[in-house]
């Protein structure tokens, strides 16, 4: 079977029921990579860098000679690799077809010499053109098309979150922008999370969200793209911990309609204390220390106090105030605010105020 050259939309479209091999380095992989991909490093990261050292202080030949000397140490293990991954995913595609998706860097060396050896093995073959570095490319670029965006905003505590969720049970398209970046947005955000994406990959993981959503109607082999689907996300601040929100398409964000849950104070004060009340003393009084500056010294001091006095509920009150401030600002500051701005009214925190989002 011949070995198959084939660019970004193509390859992903296949990689929805084909796996993707990334044959990158280790710590290339880490950094970023595509979305679902399997990391079989043709090189360690040491050996990537010894190639590279021989490259530029000797020859091209030379870094040649020693990639091929570890390819051939590494060609008695990746079939078995492969086929343990195909065997884990018996459920979900196709194994009998043996078909494998695989890039590298550029689409070059790397991912050539893998093809080849899985082809003699029995694989149909794609390789990505251009590599990770074309994928990276795409990624950017589909930040800078038009959606028809729906956002979710409210005061903190107002249970933004569990309000998307209920969208999407009903039926509606979501981006869930706080679970991709593992982060909750605030300095109390990471509490109970798992470690953030670098900022590449959560930049590829929106990108290739956006892409599904604009791409979600298939029969057979046949793509039709979908240009009006509404998508529902929250408001959020350019920052999601340590990761950003591409710059383009968070100006598109603000410039979307914003439909505000309009929550009583109290009623937010209570679902903060029942979310955030049971975590260690410690790990709340460091998220304070992080905002000490911009919430002030005698507020600082205040909510520590009443942390380690246990009074959950004041010391989330001061800092509830603190956050409604920040987002007022925020919300002053949004273009054509006047005329996108939709204010809810709800009595409480629901995941019934979904309904009334509904048909909005």
């Amino acid at each position: 079977m011949p070995i198959e050259r084939i660019d970004v939309d193509h390859f992903l479209n296949l990689s929805l029921k084909n796996p993707v091999l990334d044959v990158r380095s280790p710590s290339e992989y880490v950094h970023a990579h595509i979305p679902g991909a399997f990391s079989v490093p043709i090189f360690t990261d040491e050996q990537r860098g010894v190639i590279g050292t021989a490259y530029v202080q000797q020859s091209s030949q030379t870094a040649v000679n020693f990639g091929l000397d570890y390819f051939s140490e590494r060609m008695k293990i990746i079939p078995s690799e492969v086929l343990n991954i195909l065997n884990a995913l018996k459920k979900e595609i196709d194994s009998e077809r043996k078909t494998v998706l695989i890039h590298c860097w550029r689409g070059g060396m790397r991912s050539d010499a893998v093809a080849w050896l899985l082809n003699l093995y029995g694989y149909k073959i794609f390789v990505l053109k251009g590599g990770y570095k074309a994928f990276r490319r795409w990624s950017l670029l589909q930040f800078e098309k038009t959606y028809p965006l729906k956002v979710l905003g409210g005061f903190t505590g107002s249970g933004k979150t569990a309000v998307l969720e209920e969208l999407k049970r009903k039926g509606k398209t979501i981006i869930d922008l706080e679970r991709m970046a593992n982060h909750k947005g605030s300095a109390f955000g990471g509490l109970g999370e798992s470690c953030q994406p670098s900022h590449e990959m959560f930049e590829n993981i929106l990108a290739l969200e956006l892409w599904k959503i604009k791409n979600q109607a298939y029969k057979g082999d046949a793509q039709t793209e979908i240009n009006d689907t509404e998508i529902w996300l929250e408001d959020e601040s350019v920052h999601i911990g340590r990761v950003g929100i591409p710059k383009i398409f968070w100006q598109q964000m603000r410039n979307s309609p914003l439909y505000f849950l309009d929550i009583p104070f109290d009623e937010r004060v209570k679902y903060i204390v029942s979310h955030y009340g049971f975590f260690d003393k410690e790990e709340l009084i460091n998220c304070v220390l992080r905002i000490q500056k911009r919430l002030g010294g005698l507020n600082t001091k205040n909510v520590i106090r009443f942390f380690n006095e246990e009074k959950f509920t004041d010391a989330f009150s001061i800092l509830l105030k603190y956050y409604d401030k920040m987002y007022e600002e925020s919300l002053q500051n949004r273009e054509n605010k006047e005329l996108l701005l939709n204010k809810i009214v709800c009595k409480t925190v629901d995941i019934k105020n979904a309904e009334s989002l509904i048909g909005q």
